[in-house]
């Protein structure tokens, strides 16, 4: 029994010798693992530092050659530095301040060189520069436009006055073309330079919607939900187009409701009111706000172009008749000091009379868009009413359809500022002057039998009514009467 006791003992202790083995294997490989974990750490942490160095160098070669740039580091610490700190560090290198901050584990740095040319970098994309290349090219019609009206002024001034006509002793002459040339070409330059540098007008924020109708809009993908939405912000506004397709016309890109005759310039990117056209010429959206300067511009081109034609048509026959003659006597060469003059007047005729012609047929072009009162884009794709598409929606009679572009002041029609009548937004069309007149009239056969009377009560033109746009103040006050009879007659 003893001895059996004893064997147990030593099994025990065996046992107990071998699993203290096994513990001691275990944390001898723990702390192989644990310093090759710190080997590594080192190891990266010596790589980090080789790199920061390299960028050092490479950044300090750079502010040797005058080049700037935003260098960013980014080094992790020991978990004990947990806490939010900011920093404010010199460093030895010729720089400006260094910001450091740390946010737990991570620690960002940031220094900035005196030239900031590296956060340009990331914006110069393709398309970036692709759109530069194309705003850039957009100016090459205005500046070929520009170069042929400093060289005919030129031509005509120097050239033609100074050189030709008042060399021949025909002072007075060249002094009255001086005069009348310059008054055109003041006004040319004025109209053309309002239509290029004033800016289209956009709707305003109230044709955008409200940011959870736009939320709701963006992610509805059903149209009928869609237009529910868009029917819901229109009804307040001031709206009576629509789409081919008789829905509420929206532009996706500019996210708002198309006021009526506005549409969206691909060009320019942007919703414009009243939108013509877009032209290259003068590099800008034809609309409301410089649709007059535009029509201003085409007509001081033709007098432009009528003016140089006629005065040069004399010194051209002469010179084109003269350089046709072999004798050398009669030859333009022995008349004239050079044959400069001679070739810049020949060349101004076929100009002038060049541009004469196409100018011409734009000119009339417009003027029976006027007197319509249609934009291009509705001559060619007519707006769409609740009554179905109507080509002269807009049209109240040449007269009204004048004033509205030019304004009820006859003394400022031929300059080159802004008279035109309404904000852009609110067009009179005939379907309202057709709904008005149908009010007006039934209101004179309710008054008449009430009060006996066969006396009308005094209403504005049919033309004017409605339309805040073409009344004069007087005319303003009595129609504001008649809407105040017109309500209180429904009310009882």
């Amino acid at each position: 029994m003893g001895g059996g006791g004893g064997r147990g003992k030593r099994s025990v202790r065996g046992r107990a010798t071998l699993s203290s083995k096994v513990a001691t294997e275990e944390e001898e490989e723990e702390e192989k693992e644990e310093e090759e974990k710190e080997e590594k750490k080192a190891e990266k942490k010596a790589g980090k530092k080789a790199e920061k160095e390299e960028g050092i160098k490479k950044e300090e070669e750079k502010e040797e050659k005058g080049e700037g740039s935003l260098f960013i580091e980014y080094q992790e610490y020991p978990a004990d530095q947990e806490d939010l700190e900011e920093q404010h560090l010199k460093e030895t290198f010729d720089k400006k301040e260094l910001h450091a901050t740390q946010f737990g584990r991570l620690q960002i740095r940031i220094w900035r060189y005196p030239h900031d040319c590296l956060p340009l970098q990331p914006n110069m994309t393709p398309g970036r520069v692709l759109l530069c290349c194309q705003r850039t090219a957009a100016w090459v019609p205005v500046i070929f436009i520009a170069v042929v009206i400093g060289w005919s002024y030129y031509t005509f001034v120097v050239e033609l006055c100074i050189f030709t006509i008042a060399a021949q002793g025909k002072g007075g002459k060249a002094a009255i073309y001086l005069v009348i040339f310059h008054l055109s070409f003041i006004l040319i330059m004025w109209a053309y330079l309002k239509t290029i540098f004033t800016p289209p007008i956009c709707p305003s924020k109230e044709f955008s919607l409200s940011q959870a109708d736009e939320e709701h809009f963006e992610k509805e993908e059903r149209p009928d939900i869609q237009q529910e939405i868009l029917r819901r912000a229109a009804k307040d506004l001031p709206v009576y187009t629509m789409t081919s397709t008789r829905l509420i016309r929206y532009c996706k890109k500019c996210q708002l409701i198309k006021p009526d005759r506005c549409h969206h310039c691909s060009v320019c990117n942007k919703c414009v009111l009243k939108m013509d056209h877009h032209c290259p010429w003068v590099n800008n959206c034809v609309g409301f706000s410089n649709y007059k300067y535009f029509l201003l511009f085409l007509f001081y081109s033709l007098l432009y172009c009528i003016l140089v034609t006629t005065t040069v048509l004399e010194y051209f026959i002469k010179f084109w008749t003269l350089c046709r003659r072999k004798s050398a006597e009669n030859c333009p060469k022995t008349n004239q000091k050079t044959t400069r003059a001679q070739f810049h007047v020949l060349f101004l005729f076929f100009v002038a009379s060049m541009f004469f012609i196409s100018v011409l047929s734009l000119f009339c072009y417009h003027m029976w868009l006027v007197g319509k009162n249609r934009t291009t884009i509705e001559a060619f794709r007519s707006p769409v009413f609740i009554n179905g598409p109507d080509k002269n929606g807009f049209s109240l009679g040449l007269s009204k359809n004048w004033r509205q572009v030019f304004g009820d002041e006859k003394k400022y029609w031929l300059f080159p500022v802004f008279t035109s009548l309404g904000d852009g937004v609110n067009f009179p069309t005939r379907l309202m002057m057709d709904t008005e007149q149908v009010t007006v009239t039934n209101y004179h056969e309710q008054h008449s039998r009430s009060t006996g009377s066969t006396e009308n009560f005094p209403v504005a033109p049919l033309s004017e009514s409605k339309n805040f746009l073409l009344a004069t103040d007087s005319d303003k006050d009595v129609r504001s009467g008649i809407k105040n009879h017109v309500t209180v007659s429904i009310d009882s």
